[in-house]
């Protein structure tokens, strides 16, 4: 099984399913090959039917987009936990995955992923105000129904398609919201987390796109 992703440093959908098969114990061979300066790389056609990361090849078989990919390890490996168990939650968790999947444009172009970045406000309009407004709405729900630590109470998918925006959020000072203050330490103490940022912040490359 072989995970391919872009930069670590900058590359939101690649650290989705990483983190997750990370956190879940997979077993995967990590292939990176790093953005140009436009944020993509057409080497990546070599492995991506959308040329673009992330992109899991396991026994011949090639998926695609970072959802589908999470959903097909779900499907694999139905005793890890990548869903909650209980059928209620498993569809809440389901509908906040989606929601991020397909949502948050403004604040995913106006706020990069950039995990070596000083913390530091930037100016945002009122779309990004409304996404962080919602994504502080949603995180205080789950956290209140579940006890936390996580969305769903253990690292499940939910978790690994918000993982960047934690990034997002602190990086750009974007709340004070308890829940997210008391998800983000939660995350970032994970030891998935941990090894993400260790090799982000280790990586030479500079992508002046991604550099808000």
């Amino acid at each position: 099984m072989k995970l391919y992703i872009g930069n670590k440093n900058y590359s939101s959908w690649s650290m989705r399913p990483w983190i997750a098969m990370t956190a879940k114990g997979i077993e995967f061979e990590e292939e990176l090959v790093p953005f140009n300066d436009d944020a993509g790389n057409p080497e990546f056609a070599v492995f991506s039917p959308t040329v673009k990361v992330p992109v899991l090849v396991d026994d011949g078989l090639t998926i695609w987009e970072s959802l589908a990919i999470l959903e097909y390890l779900a499907d694999k490996f139905p005793e890890k936990g990548f869903w909650p168990e209980d059928f209620r939650q498993r569809a809440l968790a389901r509908c906040a995955a989606n929601e991020m999947h397909g949502g948050f444009q403004a604040l995913r172009n106006a706020c990069p992923m950039n995990m070596r970045r000083e913390i530091r406000a930037i100016v945002t309009d009122q779309d990004v105000h409304r996404d962080v407004a919602r994504i502080e709405t949603l995180w205080a729900e789950c956290l209140a129904d579940s006890g936390g630590p996580f969305l769903f109470g253990d690292f499940c998918n939910a978790d690994a398609m918000y993982a960047p925006v934690v990034n997002r959020i602190e990086k750009y000072a974007l709340s004070d919201h308890d829940a997210v203050k008391q998800y983000s330490v939660a995350m970032k103490s994970h030891p998935a987390w941990v090894s993400w940022e260790k090799s982000a912040l280790e990586e030479p490359w500079i992508v002046t796109a991604d550099e808000a």
